[in-house]
């Protein structure tokens, strides 16, 4: 069983199923949301279930639910904003494209699996990236 940590996690942005954006952590300030990438990143969350509750199974490695189009266009938005106030933005990731690390999975040590596969196959990345003009960085396969 993988224990479950209490390392204050964070993102910069989080962005509701709604559209809703709350920012939780100032731009200048490092938030701790994708290991190794922290310090030269701003992190933007997407509420979605996931792979809640059961991150780490096997059984459990597909995500599954769609994000709704006024989150992506509430991302699209805030990603335009922070090109505005940071030109050299060139390009966009998602934790799955960052966060390469694998681990035994808790209902089966002998299966190995990713620790962080988000956004996921439904996440509309052609038209994230045609929107918002960035390169997608450290393609997942």
């Amino acid at each position: 069983m993988h224990a479950k940590t209490r390392t204050g996690n964070s993102g910069h942005y989080y962005i509701d199923r709604d559209g809703a954006i709350y920012q939780y952590v100032d731009d200048d300030r490092i938030a701790h949301h994708v290991r190794e990438h922290n310090p030269h990143t701003i992190g933007i969350e997407l509420v979605n279930t996931g792979r809640y509750p059961e991150w780490y199974r096997s059984d459990n490695q597909i995500m599954t639910e769609p994000y709704p189009p006024a989150q992506v266009d509430s991302l699209v938005q805030l990603v335009g904003e922070l090109r505005v106030r940071y030109p050299t933005i060139s390009a966009i990731a998602g934790h799955e494209d960052l966060d390469r690390e694998t681990l035994a999975a808790e209902d089966n040590p002998a299966v190995t699996i990713r620790r962080k596969v988000d956004p996921g196959p439904l996440f509309p990345w052609d038209a994230v990236l045609g929107l918002t003009g960035l390169a997608r960085l450290g393609l997942a396969p």
